[in-house]
């Protein structure tokens, strides 16, 4: 008799936020397979209607405190393009550096807190660090300098206070930054032993046919700007998003879900980026790549804890070469005068590709924004990868199971509580 069985988590561990899975199995067939985001919508979108247009890079930072640096560069960049402005070089340098403090201390909290314990059989890193104390240690030390680093250049590490339309309210001076040069070379060490560490754990087999999205620059691995590309042969500037992305609401969710061209879900996020920004990685992060075992790209999710251990490596390596030429600015900022128009921007948080698009009215406040974080679309592709894996491995008994599809949510490092801003309310006529 074939088989029919319900999975049920009520609350997944080792998330960013709250969210549950449920997966049902009928004659043998998973039938339904459900991401269940049940946070509570925080409406950033609404609230932000009326304020100026100097506001959203603090406002929005407070959507997480794991990437506040996403929000805040994703928001600029959109507001610049609506007002015409363009930042200097040494401005960008200190938006990347900022950005690589952030991809660096998330990556690792990522790897070495929520999803290292999968591979090695542990309930938690505090379980782990009973036996893995050093390993443990080394992880919450790289945190630490992404950290020191973001705090260095935006004020402090979490929602940073130095980023503003246009971009710093200050300047840090060379000899500041010069001081996290011992520890970022320490920390570049420390990221290189992370790949080869974890490109030793056994990866349940899976193979992903999404679509990759992500942005791309000819001169380097794109995290805070450039255009988008994807595995099905797009290349977009910021405001041609709307015409080929979509969001719509599903039931079981308080998050959108996201789809390409009318139709297809896709993948945002480590593995994208390094599929289609392959030549783009420096040499040291390439080699660690390739001696952790990965090719061109990687089609395993399961194997994302090693892309994110070399984006990490990237992290480091391009805060030291910034560190090299690094000098201050002469302005750290461009005024921002108001003007009515509309902007578009985005740029890549840890998790992925985030977008932002901001409509002004003529003094400068706002009349509607989009934002549209990387967890809502990634949250189809989840789904898809959760159906596939149970499906081919109903075999196993259902703890075991369901220990492998939380794991199979985990590789994407959802953040859910960025993803619930929004949320389409309808009640109907009854008696």
């Amino acid at each position: 008799m074939a088989e029919s069985r319900t999975l049920r988590v009520d609350a997944l561990a080792r998330v960013e936020g709250e969210g549950a899975m449920t997966v049902r199995v009928a004659d043998g067939r998973v039938e339904t397979v459900e991401l269940d985001i049940f946070e509570p919508p925080r409406f950033f979108e609404g609230f932000l209607q009326g304020r100026s247009h100097l506001e959203p890079p603090d406002i929005t930072a407070r959507i997480c405190g794991i990437c506040p640096v996403a929000y805040q560069m994703s928001s600029c960049h959109a507001l610049e393009e609506a007002l015409g402005i363009e930042v200097e070089e040494g401005v960008r340098d200190l938006r990347r550096l900022l950005y690589c403090g952030e991809w660096i201390q998330s990556h690792a909290l990522h790897v070495y807190l929520l999803h290292a314990p999968d591979f090695l059989g542990y309930e938690s890193a505090v379980h782990m660090a009973a036996d893995h104390a050093d390993v443990v240690q080394r992880g919450l030390t790289l945190k630490k300098v992404g950290n020191e680093l973001m705090e260095a250049v935006g004020g402090r590490a979490v929602h940073p206070i130095n980023v503003r339309v246009g971009g710093f309210y200050r300047a840090p001076a060379k000899a500041e930054l010069e001081r996290l040069r011992p520890d970022l070379e320490k920390a570049l060490e420390d990221a290189l032993a992370t790949v080869a560490w974890v490109g030793g754990f056994t990866f349940p087999e899976l193979h992903q046919d999404h679509p990759f999205v992500a942005l791309h620059d000819d001169d380097r691995y794109a995290i805070e700007d450039g255009r988008l590309i994807s595995s099905t042969g797009l290349d977009l500037a910021p405001h041609e998003w709307p015409a080929h992305f979509a969001e719509h609401q599903v039931e079981h969710s308080t998050a959108l879900h996201a789809v390409m061209d009318g139709e297809r879900h896709y993948l945002v996020g480590p593995q994208a980026r390094y599929a289609l920004n392959h030549d783009q990685l420096s040499d040291v992060a390439k080699q660690a790549a390739y001696a952790a075992g990965l090719g061109r790209e990687c089609r395993n999710p399961y194997q994302s804890i090693v892309v994110r251990a070399v984006e990490t490596v990237e992290a480091c390596h391009q805060a030291l070469r910034i560190l090299d030429r690094y000098a201050p600015p002469d302005r750290p900022y461009r005024d921002a005068p108001p003007r009515a128009a509309t902007g578009h921007g985005w740029s890549e948080a840890p998790r992925g590709l985030l977008y932002h698009r901001y409509d002004l009215n003529e003094d400068g406040s706002i009349r509607a924004c989009t934002i549209v974080p990387p967890t809502s679309q990634n949250q189809a592709s989840v789904e898809d990868d959760l159906r596939r894996f149970t499906q081919a491995h109903l075999h196993l008994g259902d703890d075991e199971l369901q220990w492998q599809c939380e794991q199979a949510i985990r590789n994407y490092d959802p953040c859910i509580s960025c993803s619930t801003h929004f949320l389409r309310l309808k009640v109907e006529g009854r008696r």
